[in-house]
């Protein structure tokens, strides 16, 4: 089995940690970054889609999105369970992990690849062909991202963890969704006392150390 990687990367890190809550050791990793930020050459032969993470199983079959990924090892390693178990802590743990996701990890992700310049002409993932940054999208990101911070403070101001009384892959994609904002400029807002407690209490987990 083998998980073609990028390290920097929170939907690989999303993949990383799950695989470390569920006390299994990683699949070999292949780093598929190369220099000034791009995917080698050589993994578009292996992987057409363009992006990572995508995982090899042992019979040579080809899973990507870090989220279908999650899904198999779930589904092969049942226990411990971080996908949910009845359908409404199933359906809540989905609803705030697409959350994460969509609004957090997205719009971090604009404000990325509309201002880095490696990604000049790379404005979207998952293709060859060139895709001019749109500098507006840097500003609608930022926004994005702050309307997230304020959902989630209300959120964890009423529970301990994203999705219920138990961790869960929700707070695997906040934390990875949230690490991303952070490192491209965008913190935790002082107004969020919850969702500071949270961070903390989630980044003491050993799986949150050994996934960076």
């Amino acid at each position: 089995m083998k998980l073609y990687n990028w390290q920097f990367a929170p939907n690989c890190r999303r993949v990383r940690m799950f695989v470390l809550e569920k006390k299994l050791d990683l699949p070999a990793i292949e780093e598929v970054i190369g220099s000034g930020l791009r995917l080698k050459p050589e993994y578009f032969e292996t992987w057409p889609h363009a992006m990572v993470p995508m995982l090899e199983t042992d019979e040579g079959q080809q899973i990507g999105e870090a989220m279908a990924i999650c899904r198999y090892f779930e589904e092969r390693f049942p226990e411990p369970n971080l996908m949910g178990r009845t359908a409404v802590e199933k359906g809540t743990i989905e609803m705030w992990e697409r959350r994460a996701y969509d609004e957090c990890l997205i719009g971090t992700a604009e404000v990325f690849r509309n201002s880095h310049p490696d990604f000049v002409d790379r404005g979207l993932p998952g293709t060859t062909a060139k895709v001019p940054q749109i500098p507006a999208l840097i500003e609608r990101g930022k926004g994005r991202v702050a309307r997230y911070y304020q959902k989630i403070e209300a959120q964890l101001a009423e529970q301990e963890w994203v999705a219920g009384s138990r961790f869960s892959v929700a707070d695997i994609t906040t934390l990875c969704a949230m690490d991303f904002a952070i490192a491209v400029g965008m913190p935790i807002p002082p107004e969020c006392p919850s969702t500071a407690r949270w961070h903390d209490q989630v980044n003491a987990r050993p799986t949150a150390k050994l996934s960076v």
